[in-house]
């Protein structure tokens, strides 16, 4: 099978890619969020002219050629890239065969828990409360989790006492409910305060502490992890992380209890497989990280229901068009529902989502191509 086109349909929040092979068989996929135009330039410059006319009889080599052919540019555009075509692929190869994404990788459709994604740093302890108990109604969500400290913040929060003040307020509007708790300090700490956080939300009932250093500081973060080992509550990361080598080291180093990869931010499902597959080996779960309801909650929701080292919960972002005006109108068909407090993969083809042609009509259109 080779790949004769590549199209992408962009604007600077999302980038979605169509791939055609040989056969006209198609499929979609997406590059990550965020400076999507950029990355969809990337990817007709970097990443076409290796993988057109190709023949993919090992399409993780394929794309491992890509990296090695870009070996000046290691960073995490090339990575996001990579992922749309990637992406891409899986579902062409999933509606090619007539099953879906997570059949393709030796799973099966069927539910996930879900677990309510607040992205807000600036909102108080109180609406944090109530509106969790709204999703909680509407949704049936069971777990949640918050913000705490301020991104990158070097140990400052995001207003004096908001943090002191939200993990009391959180665990005391459950404390009579059975629920899981959640809190990610996007790299807020140095190991000190962080371990002085951690143990305040262990006590607290919190079992989820993500990203507490600095993410590109494993030691500190390891640091962490071994101070706060004897209590219940377990110290996760790697969602910035795109480069196997340092994904390597994490995880022989033990650096967090749970791997969290963006799927899309590491470069595609093949990537994250060997990601899962370190972890596996190393008794570690994996609980990926997709912060938003772009294609990246999809393509993590079919990776769940097939690797054996899954973790307790799909992340599930909570967030409107308040937060995230570009989600609004990207789909025909919305590939996301909750109820019960759980996702559910469907049985259909590929991804088993069409992207709207109203959306695709007002995007930055690109194509690349080789004869087929």
């Amino acid at each position: 099978m080779r790949l004769v086109k590549i199209e992408t349909f962009a604007n600077e929040f999302v980038g979605f890619v169509r791939v055609t092979d040989e056969a006209g068989h198609t499929g979609w996929g997406q590059v990550s969020t965020y400076h999507s135009d950029i990355t969809c330039e990337i990817l007709h410059r970097q990443v076409a002219p290796h993988v057109l006319g190709v023949e993919m009889i090992d399409q993780d080599d394929c794309f491992a050629r890509v990296f090695e052919r870009e070996h000046k540019f290691p960073g995490s555009y090339v990575c996001r890239a990579v992922g749309g075509v990637e992406t891409a692929l899986w579902d062409l190869r999933g509606k090619a065969e007539g099953v879906p994404v997570t059949v393709l990788l030796g799973g099966t459709p069927g539910p996930l828990r879900a677990y309510a994604s607040s992205m807000k740093r600036d909102i108080t302890p109180e609406d944090e409360v109530e509106r969790f108990r709204r999703v909680r109604g509407e949704q049936g969500f069971t777990a949640f989790k918050y913000r705490i400290g301020a991104e990158c913040g070097r140990g400052l929060d995001e207003w004096e006492g908001r943090t002191e003040a939200i993990i009391p307020a959180i665990t005391n509007a459950f404390k009579s409910e059975d629920v899981s708790l959640l809190a990610d300090a996007n790299s807020c700490y140095a190991p000190e305060a962080a371990i002085h956080y951690g143990r305040m939300l262990a006590d607290h009932g919190v079992t989820h502490f993500e990203e507490p250093c600095p993410y590109w500081e494993l030691e500190q973060t390891r640091e962490v992890r071994e101070a706060l080992a004897g209590i219940d509550i377990d110290v996760t990361g790697g969602e910035q992380d795109c480069w196997l080598p340092v994904w390597r080291r994490m995880i022989e180093m033990r650096a967090v209890d749970i791997a969290q990869p963006d799927i899309l931010y590491l470069g595609g499902i093949g990537r994250t497989l060997e990601v899962a597959r370190m972890a596996e080996k190393a008794g570690m779960p994996v609980t990926p990280h997709c912060a938003n309801l772009g294609l990246v909650t999809l393509f993590t929701m079919h990776l769940l229901r097939a690797i054996p080292n899954a973790g307790k919960y799909l992340e599930f972002a909570i967030e409107g068009l308040d937060y995230y005006p570009w989600q609004t109108g990207l789909y025909a068909n919305d590939p996301y529902r909750i109820e019960d407090g759980m996702a559910t993969v469907t049985d259909a083809p590929g991804w088993g989502v069409e992207i709207s042609p109203e959306w695709l009509a007002k995007s930055i259109y690109k194509a690349s191509e080789v004869e087929a």
